[in-house]
């Protein structure tokens, strides 16, 4: 396998909620499907794989520089509500230097203006926005190809 190893999934304010939570925009696959799937896949690719949510910006934070000293290898982190708020995690994700990519299930692009400034799109490898669900998967895919080349 060319990509790291070890990796985690970061997910940040009601996600847990999904599956119920606003169908429309978030979909109706709740985060219990989404980590399932991903965990199957990374097995099948012989990695390791974490998944953790919170509501809680601190314990985002903990888990942040965390994996730091557990030698993880990549993030996908989809920091929900803290996308356009918090500075605390873009520091630690900038302190922890863990390649990652920005995942939203949806296109925040075409929401409220204020969806639209990310504290995290300038330090990610990369973004997806839009795609659902399955943007965590093709976030998964290119996590496990990753070699630090773009």
């Amino acid at each position: 396998m060319a990509g790291p190893q070890r990796l985690l999934v970061i997910n940040g304010p009601n996600l847990n909620l999904l599956g119920a939570r606003e169908t429309a925009v978030y979909g109706t696959d709740t985060l219990e499907a989404i980590n399932e799937r991903l965990a199957l896949r990374a097995r099948a690719a012989g990695a390791e794989l974490a998944t953790y949510q919170s509501n809680s910006e601190a314990e985002l934070v903990e888990r942040i520089q965390r994996a730091g000293k557990e030698g993880v290898g990549f993030i996908i982190i989809n920091p929900a509500a803290y996308t356009h708020t918090s500075v605390a995690m873009r520091d630690a994700m900038a302190a922890v230097g863990i390649p990652f990519v920005e995942v939203h299930l949806s296109n925040v692009f075409a929401r409220e203006s204020f969806r639209r400034e990310s504290y995290f799109t300038d330090i990610a490898v990369g973004i997806v926005s839009g795609l659902g669900a399955k943007g965590y998967e093709l976030a998964l895919e290119f996590a496990l190809q990753y070699t630090g080349n773009r």
